[in-house]
């Protein structure tokens, strides 16, 4: 039998075992979106592959040990000075392991790049509405991910035990400590004894290398592969574009080779930061002391905004039967943590429950025009944004030359303030970009050409919106609204008959009023029943018909994902 039959029959084997050949003939076919913003998600996933690989390089080298050990390694300052074995392998990896140091602050980097890659690509999945059915598994994944991915950068943060990671390890101390009942319990469960113990560095090491790492290789395939390979991807409002199909470029050739050079790219960017730009010295900073801090001391950005949260908390406590209650850490450290990410994972289900909106949706909102998701996405993003400033207040203060104290009271007052001017600075914008879309679907998008009329009048001619432009002008869809108020009798509708009921009629009040009210055609109208003005010369076509424009039937399960 020749070479060529031998792969033949051996494929046939294969096939005819695991199902193969249906499988590849439907991944290449597979159609991905084009668009750039698609390209956030990959960029997650490459960092994550990169970590993976240089934290294989870095286990190999580095020791999790509290024990105590005299420094005689080439850096001189420190030569002579007591540290923990962990500190000195450190060091040991950064001056002595060839390549070591590059690696490390590859490590480091891709960190940074990956909390990035993964907050920036939730954002974007939150303000087009990709969440919504079928996808909200795929969200709670993406939640899921998120915190592990907190976690993880925090235990590897903690891990060289210098002066820096060893002061963020004492405030998580003190946070654990603080829960009423089990806190003192939990301290020593977890550090081995009073702090800084002799266990935790161990601790930390199995939760960094192998737990939470094996979490995530679990969920990142099932986030980013299975979900979107099971159903379609998502693609913005455009011509030829609805629910029920995909438009995009096949997984092979184009995909393939557009991905792998994403990851060539991504992989190129960590080396070329680390190789030019310092980050965590932690031979500048020295071995952990529970007596020092540095001054002008900053955890890693995406820690920040905890920071911010407990230096802008004033100093409350309580005392309940007899326990003390730490307020100045709980509020900080687990109840706005909690509350933020309860908020996130619930967030598809609230607003489907406020919505009453159960269809499938594969195509995307543009945020525009979904003007309240919008300004809740711009209060959440206004409250992250304080509260990482806050966490470097001192460095604002000296900065600039004012008072600590006056930096602390700005962000107290900010933290309420600016959330709300946020979410109505952003609602405003979205319906005056609503407006200006119905305005260039009923009078036409400017031309650039000016007429004078016989009056002496000059006047801007208008054109029709392209073929391409309509569709995405035309993209908003109507929400289902929830009944409400009395019968003619005066008895209230079910839903009124109860405070849930009540909150949820006024959450759909606020999610189907995103509308910007009635269009005034102008006369302009095209008469063919779509919404875009009646033609009859008075203007006045019903309002929400005309933003709508698409239809709003089920697509079936097609899409999904979350991408």
């Amino acid at each position: 039998m020749s070479t060529e039959g031998k792969v033949v029959g051996a494929a046939g084997v294969i096939d005819a075992r695991f199902g193969s050949s249906s499988f590849m003939k439907r991944a290449i076919r597979k159609a991905f979106p084009d668009h750039w913003s698609f390209l956030l998600g990959e960029i997650a996933l490459y960092s994550f592959f990169v970590l993976l690989l240089t934290g294989v390089f870095l286990t190999l080298f580095f020791k999790p040990s509290a024990a105590e050990v005299i420094y005689q390694g080439p850096y001189e300052p420190l030569r002579g000075v007591r540290m923990t074995e962990a500190y000195a392998s450190t060091l040991h990896i950064s001056f002595e392991i060839r390549g070591g140091l590059l690696v490390r602050q590859i490590h480091h980097w891709a960190a940074n790049i990956f909390l990035a890659a993964m907050l920036i690509h939730m954002l974007r999945v939150f303000f087009t509405g990709a969440f919504r059915k079928p996808r909200e598994i795929s969200w709670l994944l993406g939640v899921t991910l998120l915190v592990l991915s907190l976690a993880e950068g925090f235990a590897g943060y903690s891990l060289p035990d210098d002066l820096l990671s060893g002061t963020g390890l004492r405030i998580a101390q003190g946070m654990a400590q603080s829960i009423p009942l089990v806190g003192t319990y939990l301290v020593m469960f977890l550090f081995g004894g009073e702090f800084p113990g002799q266990e935790v560095l161990t601790r930390l090491y199995i939760l960094h290398v192998l737990l939470i790492p094996g979490i995530m290789l679990a969920l990142v395939p099932l986030h980013g592969i299975v979900l979107p390979w099971r159903l379609m991807h998502t693609h913005f409002p455009g011509r030829a574009r609805s629910e029920r199909n995909q438009i995009g470029m096949p997984f092979f050739p184009v995909f393939v080779a557009k991905t792998t050079a994403f990851f060539m790219f991504v992989a190129g960017a960590a080396t070329l930061l680390a190789a030019f730009f310092q980050i965590n010295p932690v031979w500048l900073f020295g071995p952990y002391d529970p007596a020092a801090i540095s001054s002008g001391s900053q955890p890693d950005w995406y820690l920040g905004w905890l920071e911010g949260a407990l230096r802008i908390m004033p100093a409350w406590e309580i005392t309940a039967l007899g326990h003390t209650v730490t307020l100045s850490l709980i509020i900080p450290g687990l109840i706005i943590p909690g509350l933020l990410f309860t908020g996130l994972a619930l967030y598809p289900f609230i607003e489907k429950w406020a919505t009453n909106d159960h269809r499938y949706h594969n195509v995307l909102d543009r945020p525009r025009n979904a003007a309240t998701r919008t300004g809740i996405g711009a209060a959440g993003v206004t409250f992250f944004g304080v509260l990482w400033l806050a966490g470097g207040n001192d460095v604002v203060a000296e900065t600039f030359h004012i008072p600590l104290f006056w930096t602390t009271w700005f962000f107290r007052g900010a933290i309420l303030i600016g959330p709300i001017v946020a979410f109505a600075v952003a609602h405003r914008i979205c319906l005056g970009l609503q407006r200006r879309d119905r305005e260039a679907l009923a009078h036409g998008v400017e031309s650039g050409i000016v007429r004078r009329l016989p009056t002496g009048e000059l006047t801007e001619v208008h054109k029709p919106a392209s073929e391409d432009a309509a569709p995405v002008l035309s993209a908003k869809k109507e929400l289902p609204v929830i009944e409400a108020g009395t019968d003619g009798n005066g008895i209230d509708a079910p839903v009124s008959r109860h405070v849930v009921g009540r909150l949820r009629v006024a959450l759909n009040r606020a999610y189907t009023g995103d509308d910007v009210g009635d269009g005034h055609g102008n006369g302009h109208g095209n008469g063919n029943g779509n919404g875009h003005g009646n033609g009859n010369g008075n203007g006045h076509g019903d309002g929400r018909e005309l933003v709508s424009g698409t239809s709003s039937e089920q697509s079936g399960p097609g899409d999904g994902g979350a991408r």
